[in-house]
Parts: structure tokens; sequence; C-alpha cells
């Protein structure tokens, strides 16, 4: 064999495991890169494993410092000592156009509120206590003045206060001016403060020589400081003196769906002692707070948002 055959033999022999071998490499190149973009799309891919959950959310409103931490609420606090009933009204009838009304408000707490008609109840206007405003535990009205009793702070001290200007300016006032009235720790009298008769008293009359209590269906009466006497009257509400006589009004009367308007004795009293029907104030709210006062043949009666009046002593309405 000649030198220049066998030459050529060898370089095609080169030539061919080079190109095998370039082929492997490419393949393995291709492999690679293919592995390579698996993994990428595996990585960008949604997980499996789960519902994806909400894309969180910021506020842009500015905060302000310190509100990260929670802080307990200032207003919550115990019941004052000196409550007084917020539903509790007052109403003292000076003639058949002028009359006024408290709602009692709470001591140390809602200031009560005054108010005064001199057009038979068509308009209220509120009338300013002044300073050291407080519960309103009593009212009395004449044609001179009006005397109120103003329970102030936790004890819920009862003070005396009058006006002869129709309530523009106040001045202490006399013991018993106006009238009596309930507080936390009993009934407010001209004398000072007593036990009640009954656990829930709801109104408190004083006269010059007798007081009387409405309390739980019934009117709880004496005579001066002597011992109570109890007279049961169902569902009775409010009460007004008419001198020998009180007017009381009650809800539940078979006859009457709203306020039944009857007279009770006001001397001599005992358990026996009966009322008699007067009228009727069909238009009254049986479900609320009553109120019910008298200036001679003028009634007006209190009841819900309405106020009532009567010129002929309670019959009519």
């Amino acid at each position: 064999m000649s030198p220049r055959r066998g030459s050529r033999t060898l370089g095609s022999v080169f030539s061919r495991r080079t190109l095998v071998w370039v082929a492997v490499i490419v393949v393995v190149l291709v492999v690679v890169d293919v592995l390579l973009v698996a993994l990428a799309l595996a990585r960008t891919a949604p997980s499996s494993n789960g519902t994806p959950g909400p894309v969180p959310t910021f506020s842009s409103s500015p905060r302000s410092p310190g509100s990260s931490t929670a802080k307990p609420s200032a207003t919550a606090r115990a019941e004052p000592a000196g409550m007084v009933a917020p539903g509790r009204r007052l109403l003292s009838a000076v003639d058949g156009r002028e009359a006024w009304r408290a709602s009692s408000g709470v001591c140390d707490g809602t200031d009560g509120v005054v108010e005064h008609t001199v057009d038979g109840g068509t308009t209220w206007t509120p009338v300013s206590l002044g300073a050291g405003s407080g519960a309103v535990l009593a009212l009395r009205a004449g044609t001179d003045s009006v005397s109120v009793v103003i329970g102030t702070g936790d004890d819920c001290e009862p003070t005396v206060r009058t006006s002869v200007d129709d309530g523009r300016s106040w001045k202490d006032g006399a013991a018993g001016a106006a009238g009596a009235g309930v507080g936390p720790d009993g009934l407010i009298l001209s004398t000072g403060t007593v036990d009640s008769p009954c656990a829930d008293p709801i109104e408190a009359f004083e006269g010059e020589f007798t007081t009387a209590v409405v309390c739980a269906d019934e009117v709880q009466w004496r005579s001066g400081d002597g011992d109570w006497v109890g007279v049961p009257l169902v569902g009775v509400r409010s009460l007004a003196d008419d001198g020998d006589s009180y007017l009381v009004a009650r809800v539940g009367a078979a006859a009457c769906d709203g306020a039944e308007i009857r007279s009770l004795p006001a001397v001599g009293v005992t358990p026996a002692t009966k009322s008699t029907v007067v009228g009727c104030a069909a238009d009254a709210d049986p479900d609320g707070a009553l109120a019910v006062a008298r200036a001679g043949d003028a009634v007006w009666l209190w009841s819900g948002g309405a106020v009532l009046t009567s010129g002929d002593g309670g019959a009519s309405w």
C-alpha cells in the first residue's frame, strides 16, 4: 500500500469521528436547553396547591401619630348613683293657655329640659336654667313665678330655684316652692327628703296639709307626717291637686282606650276610699309616660309627643 493512500484513509476516519462528536454535543445542548425552558415555565406557572389568595389592599389615608395602638374608650362608666328615671315627666298649669313642662334628665348626666307655652300647648319654648343645670326633680308654676328643684352632682343634691320673669333669670327659691319631687334617695318635700312609701314612686304631690304619691296600681296618701294610707287604683299614672280632691289619670280602663280621668278625695282617705270617673282622654297614649295638671277648670295632659287640654275639668278633650 502506498503511503499516499493511507493518509487519505486516516483523514477520512478523523473527519467522521469529528462529525459524530459535533452531533453529540449539539444534541446535548438541545436537551439542556429544553430542560432549562421547562424549568422556567414550571417556576412561572400558578401553584396548584390551593386557591390563589386575594391581592392585599392598602389604605392611602394618612395615619395619625400613635393610631397603631388601640386605646380603651373613655366614655364607658358606671351608672351614676343619682339616677332619675329618664322618662319622668313634670307638668304644671297656670290657666287654659299657659303651662310649664319638664323632662327630668339624669343627675350628673343629661340635664333636664324645661319648656313654656302661652298658646294652649301649640308651641313650646325651651327655657334655660342657667349655670349649674342638672336633673329637674320638681316643677310648680303660678301666675307670678315658676319654681323647680334641680338635682346636681353625683349625689343629686336638690336645690330650689325660682324665676319671676318667665325663666329669663333664676334665683334661690324657698323650700317647697316647687312642690314635691322624686329623687334617688326618696321623696323631696318642703321639710327635706323622706322615705317613699313604695319602691318605685312615679310622682309626688305635697299640699299644705297632705301628701300623695303615685305608685304602681295605687295612690299612697298621708296627712301631715302621719302614717301612709294606700288606696288601690289599677293603672294610675299621674295626679293633680284639685282642692279637696285629686284629679287622677290612669290607663287600662275597660271603657277608655286612652287615659281615664278620675276624681279621688284628698281628705279623710282610707284604703276603701273610692274614685269616680270624670272623663276619657281617648287620644292619650296608654303605653307612654303621662303627666296631668289642673288650674281651675283647665286640665292639661301630656301624653307621648302631644299635650291635650280640657276646659271643663277633664270631662271632654
